[in-house]
């Protein structure tokens, strides 16, 4: 990549630079700067006592690295031309770094979905017994792997060298890879979410008029009374399919209507905005209720062992079938809501 950091091309993005109605770079900062406090924001915002799993760790490592990203902005930006192991940097850097790690964050989404869909699996097959530590060190490994194997190929892919090339030797607006995989990933769930709700459509109605908000463990949650729909088991894949999906579009509804927006007006966002940290927990949320339907029949009544959320509480969807007499136990704090 050292080609790329010619001095020619350099020279020429810095000439040209000087022609633009608004700095790149300074924008390019704020993007950066506004992506890490939404990123302090939703770790501020997430659950506490939640088990260690691959999400989890990832999304510490984004904001890392997106950290990483506003601090060589930022050096690049105030030294504005110095020389650092033997390599020229000057501003044309900042747009080229962003690129590259547009082009990673881009590859990441396929990736990251399967692996974390496999933690799950396997975690509630409870196929392999792992100590905390080892747990720990699997998790940590599995983070490196990923981002050491998605830049390398980054790096390493002919057509991405020749695209930053071109673009930077002929172009002085510095554009950005737009992942096609955040696109299909989207539309893949939307789509599943709205076929679930079609299915499902004639228990979720009754569902949500007998919804409470109740308080329960020291926890403001969810309430679906037994009597309002009695024929909700948990052996029942289409009783449970609402549950899960009342839970899900309670949290994230506003979300989902972000994304379904996005898909209409085929917005094109740069892949190192689009890969942040509320995208991942919503994957995350997701793809947990996906994990809980396929496994309902593992699903115990008497002890539901089952891995938390950091935004969602799962539990309260069990809760009519676990503790019938909740109401009994807690006060609710709000009437039925519809």
């Amino acid at each position: 990549m050292t080609a790329l950091s010619s001095e020619n091309c350099s020279l020429q993005y810095q000439i040209h630079q000087t022609n633009q109605p608004l700095d790149v770079n300074c924008l390019l900062f704020l993007i950066v700067l506004g992506k890490i406090l939404l990123n302090i924001l939703t770790l501020g915002m997430r659950r506490k006592n939640t088990h260690q799993n691959f999400m989890e760790y990832f999304c510490i490592s984004l904001a890392f690295v997106d950290l990483l990203l506003l601090v060589n902005i930022s050096i690049i930006s105030y030294f504005r031309d110095f020389v650092l192991l033997g390599i020229r940097f000057t501003k044309y850097h900042i747009c080229l770094l962003t690129q590259i790690i547009s082009f990673t964050y881009g590859f990441l989404h396929y990736p990251v979905f399967l692996i974390a869909c496999l933690d799950y699996c396997v975690n509630v097959s409870k196929t392999t017994k792992l100590s905390f530590k080892c747990q720990k060190l699997f998790y940590l490994f599995a983070v490196m792997l990923i981002w050491i194997s998605v830049f390398t190929y980054v790096l390493g892919d002919p057509a991405i060298y020749q695209s930053l090339q071109a673009q930077n030797v002929y172009s002085y607006r510095c554009p950005f890879y737009v992942s096609i995989q955040s696109y299909w990933l989207s539309v893949f769930m939307v789509m599943t979410l709205l076929i679930a709700f079609i299915v499902s459509w004639s228990e979720v109605i009754p569902l949500i008029q007998a919804i409470r908000v109740t308080s329960y463990m020291n926890e403001t949650v969810l309430y679906f009374p037994l009597s309002s729909h009695s024929s909700c088991t948990v052996r029942s894949k289409k009783a449970l399919l609402s549950q899960l999906l009342v839970c899900f579009l309670g949290t994230w509804l506003p979300f989902v209507g972000l994304q379904g927006t996005l898909l209409i007006l085929q917005v094109q966002i740069p892949a190192f905005i689009e890969m942040n940290i509320p995208w991942l927990y919503f994957v995350n949320s997701f793809l947990v209720a996906a994990v809980y339907w396929f496994n309902d029949h593992k699903l115990s009544l008497e002890d539901i062992a089952l891995p938390l959320d950091p935004f969602v509480h799962w539990k309260c969807c069990f809760l009519p079938l676990t503790i019938p007499t909740l109401e009994k136990m807690e006060k609710p704090i709000s009437i039925t809501i519809c």
